[in-house]
């Protein structure tokens, strides 16, 4: 009897890390202007999207990476739209980090603020989240309407302005027009412009910071 698939395919979780990271680094477009650490939290997005074609379309604003780190190294919290994107965050790196996320999405409250408001429970979990909202890490990789929320939040004044917007909610309706509105502020974002997006590349990209951060620290 031959090798079975796993002796035959699979590898150590270190050695498919570097591994898959040396294979989306060779099949990158080589037009790309991004700094060393940009294009480290993109090797992370493409890695977990499967598809290099996205790179494209993977937006930093100015002072993305630097704030994000910032804002973690200050003990911020992270904040997700959905349980998908708390899931895939790495609760190693959290707890050595002492950081913590937030996500009420399905909560009780949540869901009789969408029925009191008449809107949907990722409009009504933002709201919800507002007292926590400012100077935080807003990671949003599922509705459209979760991102729009917050940025009426913002232009409102209702709350205090993110320290970091990742904004990768996926679909066809209002998912492009949701992160074309996010280019237009201030606010500091990391995107995935379009219709592409997830909760994988949410979660991947807050990880890709928090390896940064330890990266950054451990050069100290």
């Amino acid at each position: 009897m031959g090798k079975s698939l796993v002796d035959k395919y699979a590898l150590l979780p270190d050695e498919i890390d570097q591994e898959s990271l040396k294979m989306v680094q060779a099949s990158l477009p080589n037009d790309l202007v991004l700094g060393p650490d940009e294009h480290y939290v993109l090797c992370r997005i493409v890695r977990a999207e499967g598809d290099p074609a996205i790179s494209h379309d993977v937006k930093f604003s100015p002072e993305a990476i630097t704030e994000g780190l910032k804002a973690l190294k200050s003990g911020k919290d992270i904040i997700t739209d959905v349980r998908m994107v708390e899931m895939g965050i790495s609760k190693l790196s959290l707890t050595k980090s002492g950081l913590q996320t937030r996500c009420v999405i399905d909560t009780e409250q949540v869901a009789k603020r969408a029925l009191k408001e008449q809107t949907t429970r990722s409009v009504a979990s933002l709201r919800e989240l507002a007292p926590f909202l400012g100077d935080a890490i807003v990671a949003i990789g599922n509705a459209p309407t979760a991102l729009l929320a917050l940025l009426d939040m913002i232009d409102n004044e209702e709350i205090g302005e993110p320290a970091l917007i990742i904004g990768m909610p996926v679909g066809f309706v209002a998912c492009p027009e949701s992160k074309e509105e996010l280019t237009k502020r201030t606010t500091p974002y990391i995107s995935i412009l379009g219709r592409r997006g997830g909760s994988s590349a949410a979660a991947a990209t807050v990880n890709a910071l928090l390896d940064l951060m330890r990266t950054h620290q451990e050069a100290m």
